[in-house]
């Protein structure tokens, strides 16, 4: 799993959907992060929690965080990222 998050809805999201594709009940995740369900809840929502709990959860999922510089992408970028959009055009 590689999403690029900027927002934390964004990682909600993502966790939420790590979460289900583990098979993992909110109650499961929680038992096994040693949190209670409404943490794992706001975290889902991108609501905050404390760095301990994203921590515990992002274990429990067989997660890590991994920080990249927020730059703007090259023009090759730009060009790979939609050069397919404009053959499904033709």
């Amino acid at each position: 799993m590689k999403d690029d998050i900027t927002l934390p809805a964004g990682l909600g999201a993502a966790l939420q959907r790590a979460r289900t594709d583990a098979g993992l009940s909110v109650t499961e995740v929680a038992r096994r992060a040693g949190r209670v369900r409404d943490v794992i809840y706001r975290l889902e929502k991108g609501e905050e929690v404390s760095l301990s709990s994203l921590f515990a959860v992002l274990s429990v999922l067989g997660l890590r965080l991994s920080l990249d510089s927020a730059r703007m992408p090259t023009l090759e970028e730009i060009q790979a990222r939609y050069s397919h959009d404009s053959d499904e055009d033709a």
